[in-house]
């Protein structure tokens, strides 16, 4: 925890371009060694993490640092983007020189989610004006059969991960979890796990729909987890599937289920075969115990 304080970021970067003046720094970033470019996603969960450590005065002082700037990124549709605020304008597109698919940065579901989680966590009422705005969003930008679309991860099933782990604690919108649980549950391969391909990025219809991996089937646990339904068929058929798929104390992942930018790239990280099932099947351990 002493490493998570020492790498924020207090000084400033492009994101205070678009921040009310005197913005102050506070964020965590992605990479290793960036000290420029904050993103509200992982300050979200390192926040989280924080939270569950002896709450010493370097570990209050980080959290309200965090706390102060992430609320200061909120978008004005009442949604959070990960690297900026309001960065929707168009009209980069028509530029000649750009040449590459994604070239803004949108306030996203997963990302607000997480913001949410955080807020949630530090004790902020969902019907604050902080967060019922992102609530809202987040109720609008649900799809008709029941997901929700995920920017940094493939796809709907991380997206509906995000947005029901933050929703479901909240106990407000019990139609829109359900609906959830309910495409959790209906996009569940005959295999027990879960996939989806990035084909999902150019074509809805594809939303939930692929070959089964261990991240992918681990976000899916983790959905029905937070919802309440951990404990069903549904999700011991996927911790089955993880525990009968391990192989060395890890699982074979040659899938891309992070993601750069919907439709131009995505990533294979190495970690998320390792850290998601394990989160997945701990909690899991813990609802059959």
């Amino acid at each position: 925890m002493e490493w998570l304080v020492d790498e924020q970021i207090v000084g400033g970067g492009d994101w205070q371009v678009r921040c009310a003046p005197g913005t102050e720094g506070g964020g965590w970033a992605f990479e290793f060694d960036n000290d420029i470019y904050p993103d509200v996603d992982d300050t979200a969960v390192v926040v989280l993490a924080l939270l569950e450590a002896e709450q010493t005065d370097e570990v209050r002082n980080a959290v309200a640092r965090a706390q102060r700037w992430v609320a200061a990124m909120r978008s004005s549709d009442g949604a959070w983007a990960a690297f900026d605020r309001d960065n929707v304008r168009q009209v980069v597109y028509s530029l000649p020189f750009a040449d590459f698919g994604a070239m803004l940065d949108p306030p996203s579901e997963d990302v607000t989610a997480h913001a949410i989680e955080m807020f949630s966590a530090l004790g902020v009422r969902p019907d604050a004006p902080l967060l019922a705005p992102a609530i809202a969003y987040l109720r609008g930008a649900q799809a008709p059969e029941g997901s929700w679309f995920g920017r940094w991860g493939v796809n709907h099933v991380y997206g509906t991960w995000c947005v029901v782990s933050a929703l479901a604690p909240l106990h407000i919108d019990d139609r829109a979890v359900s609906c959830a649980l309910a495409w959790t549950e209906r996009v569940q391969n005959h295999d027990g796990g879960w996939g989806e391909t990035c084909a999902s990025y150019r074509d809805p219809s594809f939303a939930g729909v692929g070959s089964s991996t261990a991240s992918q089937t681990a976000w899916a646990m983790l959905t029905l987890q937070a919802g309440g339904v951990g404990d069903g068929v549904a999700a011991s058929s996927g911790a089955r599937h993880l525990i009968d798929r391990q192989s060395a104390g890890t699982w074979e992942e040659p899938e891309h289920t992070g993601t750069g930018f919907p439709g131009d790239f995505y990533i294979n990280y190495h970690l998320y075969r390792h850290v998601f099932p394990l989160m997945a099947l701990a909690r899991y351990a813990s609802t059959d115990a």
